[in-house]
């Protein structure tokens, strides 16, 4: 596999608490916001992010998990049967302040289907998107992140990997071809 790491462990460190201050510095104590993290990839990170939130005294930070995987426009169009993950949204989102987290955003075709996920649990006052790697020029739609860690360059044949240190393995992001994945 031809890997080549943008973030190590020590960056994304330094991105992850930024976006943290940025957070609390446009929703305060959270009472009236809440993160969605975007199923599969976006979970991790928006676990990291709300204990991350919690260490800095941010007290109560709602936390749901959103399957978007029946609300793609792709999905009838693929050759394997999809996989579904669990949404787990065990609060109300209407008139709340959503933040949408995932850690690539691409295209945005998943960004888009998770605005017509969301309506589905209410209707939030707004919705933002926190993303922790924006490929700024491969969107297919007209999505902008309102939270972005980092953003990267990258053709269409390459792919953003995330992997997040479990055990022995360290935080890292790489670019590596598509066919290697």
């Amino acid at each position: 596999m031809n890997k080549k790491v943008i973030l190590d462990e020590k960056l994304i460190q330094i991105i992850l608490e930024r976006l943290c201050f940025e957070l609390i510095e446009h929703h305060n104590d959270f009472s009236q916001s809440v993160l969605i993290g975007l199923q599969p990839r976006g979970a991790a990170l928006a676990k990291r992010l709300r204990d991350m939130l919690m260490a800095r005294g941010v007290e109560n930070v709602p936390l749901g998990l959103l399957d978007i995987t029946f609300f793609r426009d792709d999905f009838r169009r693929r050759g394997q049967p999809l996989q579904p993950n669990q949404t787990h949204i065990d609060f109300l989102v209407e008139n709340k302040r959503v933040i949408f987290i995932d850690d690539v955003l691409y295209t945005g075709r998943s960004v888009r289907a998770a605005l017509d996920a969301i309506h589905s649990f209410g209707r939030p006052a707004d919705i933002e998107l926190l993303v922790l790697i924006d490929r700024r020029f491969s969107r297919k739609l007209p999505i902008q992140p309102s939270y972005c860690g980092h953003q990267v360059d990258a053709i269409d044949s390459e792919r953003v990997l995330v992997e997040w240190g479990n055990d022995d393995k360290r935080d890292q992001i790489s670019i590596i071809p598509h066919e290697s994945t």
